[in-house]
């Protein structure tokens, strides 16, 4: 995972060769090692051991996502435009709007996503255009997403993406107008503070808007058209204020020169200039970020003053407790990209006796979701950690969404991912996994 296959890397020598000229393989691409020789030392800035299987490729991972993430820097809206601008004429009459004379386009639901400037972090992009054909030309319906993604793939903050995007339209299209919403969703920042880090949906959600030409008054007619099919799809106008959570996040950490240097060669590495103004505090921010997930050990503390449970063997005294939707944050070891989601613990109490506190399992979930993780493993850790404390029989369920699976190649929005783990009289009891089941269904429905 996460190595390049011996086919391609011959192929691209055999390539550069015909040319007269040699490109090195993307892995041996300086900017490719710069990346990898800044993660190794950010992992080693985290108490990882970077030569611990499962994360000694990390560094690779990461280098090829954040290039593949900001490969809008090397390319031109120019290249994707010129070939795919089609003759079209609007009504035989004359009369009224169609076709290639003053008919209103809207391409909905594109969906991207960017790197925040201010933190590094991915961010989902929903992209919604409407254009005004003029000089009877259409531009074919691909291009629009493919122009989109130019801007997308640099680093980015909302307004000046719809800006991008709406003025390269108008440049290359030529159209009487372009009209550009993005809706946005940033990850929020996690705190340790486990009141804190559950108090919030998840994302910041930000809707921006930019307009060209018969669009420049966002109070027209033609603007409120626009908007109008957007809201036959249920996209309502209202966000919120602030953007990238870290902009707001306090420091809580005596900056390491060389995590920041680190971090100014991986912009550095990207195409960019880490002395802009809006990057200058970004090592920082996304360092406050990282340092979240440093391998350290609270478990001490967490379980200090809590007694594990005796089991009782009349299994016909038991009841099912549940503790559901339970939120997490963790880390991605394989590409330190975020997932987040919630966990859903089912466990038996005897009769008679008490639950253990909700905070526990809370606490729990929380100290074992703070590590640069896998979901698998993570589901199985809440679950042996719980098991003495319960009585041994136990079930965890995690629901987790992974930026890893939007901020690749693959981009495959929406998806989710549920693992589960049991134990003792969970193993071998279909009925009361079934029961468990359900209770997150009828819970999950009811909300």
């Amino acid at each position: 995972m996460g190595s390049l296959d011996e086919g391609p890397l011959n192929l691209d020598l055999e390539i550069g060769l015909k040319n007269g000229s040699f490109e090195l393989p993307f892995e041996h691409q300086p900017e490719t090692l710069a990346i990898q020789d800044a993660v190794k030392l950010l992992l080693q800035g985290l108490h990882e051991d970077v030569n611990r299987e499962g994360i000694k490729k990390t560094p690779f991972r990461v280098a090829k996502a954040l290039r593949e993430g900001t490969r809008g820097y090397k390319q031109k809206v120019k290249e994707y435009v010129q070939s795919a601008l089609f003759p079209e004429a609007g009504l035989d009459s004359g009369v009224g709007q169609a076709g290639g004379v003053g008919g209103l386009v809207v391409v909905r639901d594109l969906d991207h996503y960017s790197y925040c400037e201010s933190c590094l972090l991915p961010f989902h992009v929903r992209c919604h255009i409407g254009y005004v054909p003029s000089e009877q030309r259409v531009l074919g319906l691909s291009k629009f997403s493919r122009v989109a993604d130019v801007f997308a793939k640099r680093l980015q903050e909302p307004q000046r993406l719809a800006d991008e995007i709406c003025s390269a339209l108008q440049h290359w299209v030529k159209p009487s107008g372009v009209a550009v919403v993005l809706q946005c969703s940033h990850i929020h920042f996690p705190s340790l503070d486990l009141v804190d880090s559950s108090s919030h949906d998840g994302f910041v959600k930000l809707m921006v808007s930019s307009g060209s030409g018969v669009f420049e008054d966002e109070r027209s007619s033609l603007w409120g058209e626009f908007m109008s099919f957007l809201k036959f799809k249920g996209i309502a106008d209202g966000s919120a204020k602030e953007w990238c959570p870290s902009v707001k996040s306090k420091l809580f950490l005596e900056e390491d020169q060389e995590m920041v240097s680190a971090v100014v060669t991986i912009l550095r590495s990207l195409g960019e200039d880490p002395s802009r103004k809006e990057l200058i505090a970004t090592p920082s921010r996304f360092l406050n970020w990282m340092m979240n997930f440093q391998n350290v050990n609270l478990e001490m503390k967490l379980l200090n003053g809590f007694n594990s449970v005796k089991a009782n063997g009349d299994i016909r005294e038991k009841r099912l407790h549940c503790e559901l939707k339970m939120p997490f944050w963790s880390m991605c070891e394989h590409h330190l990209l975020p997932f987040y989601g919630v966990v859903h613990v089912g466990y038996y109490c005897t009769e008679g006796s008490n639950a253990i506190a909700s905070s526990l399992v809370k606490s729990i979930v929380h100290f074992y979701g703070f590590k640069l993780q896998v979901q698998e493993r993570m589901t199985r850790q809440i679950a042996e950690k719980l098991s003495p404390l319960v009585g041994g029989d136990v079930i965890v369920v995690a629901e987790a969404g992974h930026t890893c699976m939007i901020s690749r190649g693959i981009e495959k929005f929406g998806s989710s991912t549920a693992t589960i783990a049991v134990l003792g009289q969970f193993c071998n009891d279909s009925s009361a996994r079934a029961e468990f089941l359900d209770k997150i269904h009828t819970t999950t429905t009811a909300l």
